[in-house]
């Protein structure tokens, strides 16, 4: 009992440094983001440094330390669309440290109800899709690509679209491969280990340990075509599941 008490007095103490540091870093950078409003571009790489102070301090206050393979691939390959596995709400904290500058998130668009957090994401020009709607959630990914394409901007995504519960790799949506045919920038798949151990999905508890972040080789989409979209999806996944086997 008294080792169970222990664990939710940490796990509180957890939650409310996290949770001030995160209001605290969204606060300022929304009252940044509202003088730069016309500038999407500029909002958006704001939003990126947001990321940087926010991500690892939250992912270290969970009590997960992040160990890194091929981290210079992140930036040797830019622009470029990132795809990364999707388990864990840890998953959001590592990818905001990881994202390069110019790197513009898709998620959907529930995030804005996070307090703080989602009016940031908002405001710094990522994109947030309406999972409901097919046909503005394609219209919003093809205003998406135009930005891409004009700014040379890149693009993170999970294309599970959802967390695994048990962290293994879930059937993959199109959005990404349908960036990749408008923008042909080539796609660098980002898996993050473990995660699901550390941060289950729907739990509130962490459980301290190590991740492993394996960025790995580029995946050139410049010969994709269109009417072999479903193959190009599956490439991508069989790539990802193979390095996370």
């Amino acid at each position: 009992m008294g080792a169970k008490k222990v664990n939710i007095v940490s796990l509180s103490i957890r939650f409310i440094i996290g949770f001030v540091w995160l209001s605290f870093w969204s606060l300022i950078s929304i009252g940044l983001m509202i003088i730069c409003l016309p500038f999407r571009n500029l909002r958006i790489k704001l939003g990126n440094l947001t990321g940087k102070i926010i991500g690892p301090v939250v992912t270290r206050i969970t009590g997960t330390k992040i160990k890194y393979s091929n981290y210079s691939k992140i930036h040797d390959t830019k622009p470029a669309i990132y795809v990364m596995n999707h388990a864990s709400a840890l998953d959001i904290f590592v990818a905001m440290a990881l994202c390069p500058y110019g790197g513009c998130g898709v998620g959907k668009k529930e995030i804005v109800k996070i307090p703080f957090f989602g009016q940031v994401y908002w405001l710094s020009g990522h994109l947030l899709i309406d999972r409901s709607n097919r046909k503005k959630a394609i219209k919003s990914m093809n205003n998406l690509s135009e930005q891409v394409k004009n700014n040379n901007l890149s693009i993170w995504i999970w294309p599970e679209g959802t967390r695994s519960e048990d962290g293994k790799l879930l059937p993959f949506k199109k959005g990404f491969a349908h960036l990749a045919l408008a923008t042909n920038l080539p796609i660098v798949p980002v898996i993050l280990h473990d995660a699901h151990k550390r941060w289950p999905a729907k739990s509130m508890n962490f459980y301290p340990g190590e991740c492993q972040v394996d960025i790995l080789d580029p995946i050139k989409t410049d010969s994709w075509k269109r009417e072999s979209i479903d193959e190009h999806v599956e490439q991508v996944r069989g790539v990802m599941a193979k390095a996370m086997a």
